[in-house]
């Protein structure tokens, strides 16, 4: 429950930002009746469509079984980690600037197409934050088996987002808009490696990696994955008390790509 809380916190936390901004500008733009209306059926048909995916990835996989349903969960769960990735890093380069473009956005769609152009940034902005939030949510549910936790953690989740966009928009001296999305970024990226290690885990189950050296070592005398603790930990960060030396070459492998890919961002800032 712990990673979908935090998954939907996060994810829609950003969307809500989103639709801040988004709402400001038009209030102090002499938009507000039908611009706010066309805004809000955007947000409408952008949450339709991130429920669209969602559906289209459960139905795949009631189509699918045997080798081609373990094929399409392993790739699901590369793609979920691969997203996050690449949004933590889209964040720390264009999350400084988001306001401002998205008020360039909406500025040029009005122009173009007037109250249509509204609907369809908003649309775009909620439907790729949706989207992410259903691909992270399939990987979470294919790491939990399909928890009944996964609706409560959403739910929570949602309504912690919607404190936490209250407490940005106040500008509480506790909550530091920039300091949040960093420490909220590390966090996704040991997430994302906990979905990484998931996948070549079933790799490695299903023969398709070799294990190399199996275990590598044993730290269950520390603290074993399948307590209370541990078991939040493996889902949280990719831990594993009994870990392959396959299993830790890609982690390390993970951490060397993303830190020098952090290193080129903060270099190209």
């Amino acid at each position: 429950m712990g990673s979908t809380l935090f998954i939907v916190w996060r994810e829609s936390l950003e969307a809500m930002l989103v639709v801040g901004i988004l709402h400001s500008w038009l209030k102090f733009n002499e938009a507000a009746s039908n611009g706010l209306h066309a805004l809000w059926l955007g947000v409408g048909c952008g949450m339709a469509l991130a429920g669209a995916l969602g559906w289209a990835m459960v139905a795949a996989q009631g189509e699918l079984s045997g080798a081609a349903l373990e094929w399409f969960q392993i790739g699901m769960l590369l793609v979920a980690g691969a997203l996050i990735v690449q949004m933590v890093l889209w964040m720390r380069r264009h999350g400084a600037g988001m306001r401002k473009s998205l008020h360039q956005n909406l500025a040029a769609a009005m122009q173009r197409s007037g109250l249509l152009g509204i609907a369809i940034v908003a649309a775009l902005a909620i439907a790729r934050e949706g989207a992410e939030t259903a691909v992270f949510l399939y990987g979470v549910s294919l790491e939990q088996g399909g928890s009944a936790s996964l609706v409560a953690g959403a739910a929570l989740g949602f309504v912690l987002a919607g404190l936490t966009a209250w407490a940005l928009g106040r500008g509480l001296r506790f909550l530091d808009y920039r300091r949040f999305f960093l420490v909220s970024g590390w966090m996704l990226l040991l997430f994302a490696v906990a979905l990484l290690v998931n996948a070549v885990d079933r790799l490695i189950g299903a023969g398709l990696l070799p294990a190399l050296v199996d275990p590598l070592w044993d730290s269950s005398w520390l603290l074993d994955d399948g307590s209370r603790f541990g078991s939040l930990l493996a889902a949280l960060a990719g831990y594993r008390a009994h870990p392959s030396l396959m299993l830790v070459s890609i982690y390390a492998v993970y951490w060397l790509v993303v830190s020098r890919a952090m290193h080129l961002e903060r270099r190209d800032a």
